[in-house]
């Protein structure tokens, strides 16, 4: 794991995490050893294809993993000085919520629908921060204002589904800040929206972000969206982390063949010579046991005997730049 300069100020590390799911089928082992920190106002992208492992990540630190079927078995999450990971269910529930905010994937599904919007967003401050009905409806209609979302006296007393998915995924960063968070997570929250709304979605965690000063770690399939928002970014594939750079030097220099097969399906505006998006064959690996190769080896044109016998850790091989591969994709040699 790149080490950050001595004057970072880091909330959140992350240590050889490692999380197994038991079902009929057999033991599926979802994250295999992920090592990531996050500075204070910083925005950490964690980028790669469905399944791969980024939002149990996310999950198991705020242990939200059902347990069974889940099993969070190995690692440290050293959040604040405290590991997240060995708190009690109830040190657990008052960082959720209070220090650590998340923002959730699906909009349409992450309210109660039997609830007022005013009753979700005024429960935990309640809780977390002690604040009685009047502060803390004076507290979510001025979280409501922030985002963007008029009249926000008035729409306490509305219902989820009185809201559309624009202004549900607004009231849903609303609860998520509404405790003033070190650490906001959002989970693919603008992959149900339309691109306008997906805009004004980033560019008001951009704007939060800058005025709060929180650090933020977004979930994504989509690099095009990280560009413009994160500092760095942190690629997965099967349950592990293979390519960790800045933002800058991932895009100029991606370094692993499932990033360069990544950054190969992104069209460019720049692109004068109109070529073919690319595609990555294959399918992604069903995880029933730990990787023991590298589990981009079967999708792999790079792929040499050593990537079939060894899975290869992170490796340094820039300043701010690490790679999980033993092939050098440019010139095609081992490392």
């Amino acid at each position: 794991m790149l080490k950050p300069q001595a004057t970072d100020s880091r909330v959140l590390e992350v240590e050889d995490l490692a999380t197994r799911f038991h079902t009929q089928d057999g033991t599926v082992h979802a994250v295999n050893g992920v090592s990531f920190y996050l500075q204070s106002g910083e925005t950490l992208g964690l980028v790669g294809e469905s399944a791969c492992g980024k939002s149990v990540t996310v999950m198991s630190l705020l242990r939200l993993i059902p347990e069974p079927p889940g099993e969070i078995y190995r690692g440290k999450a050293n959040f604040m000085g405290r590991d997240l990971l060995k708190m009690t269910p109830e040190e657990i529930r008052h960082v959720r919520g209070g220090q650590i905010g998340m923002v959730f994937q699906d909009p349409m599904t992450s309210f109660n629908p039997v609830l007022t919007i005013g009753r979700q967003l005024t429960e935990p401050l309640e809780v977390h921060l002690g604040m009685n009905k009047t502060q803390a409806a004076d507290r979510a209609v001025e979280m409501l204002e922030m985002v963007g979302i008029p009249n926000g006296r008035q729409r306490l007393g509305d219902y989820p589904h009185q809201f559309s998915g624009g202004m549900r995924q607004r009231v849903m960063i609303a609860m998520a800040l509404s405790c003033a968070p070190q650490i906001l997570i959002a989970d693919e929250p603008t992959t149900a929206l339309d691109v306008t709304i997906q805009a004004q979605i980033i560019e008001l965690a951009k704007r939060l972000r800058d005025e709060i000063g929180m650090a933020i770690i977004w979930i994504t399939h989509d690099l095009g969206i990280i560009a413009g928002l994160a500092q760095r970014v942190a690629v997965m594939y099967g349950g592990l982390i293979i390519e960790h750079a800045q933002v800058k030097e991932l895009y100029v220099n991606p370094l692993h063949p499932y990033t360069l097969g990544l950054m190969g399906s992104l069209p460019r505006i720049d692109d004068l010579t109109h070529r073919r998006l690319l595609s990555i064959d294959g399918l992604p690996p069903t995880l029933y046991e730990t990787p023991r190769s590298c589990p981009f080896a079967p999708r792999c044109k790079y792929v040499v005997d050593r990537c079939l016998n060894e899975n290869p850790p992170l490796l340094q091989v820039a300043p701010d730049h690490e790679v999980a591969c033993w092939v050098d994709a440019r010139t095609g040699k081992l490392r």
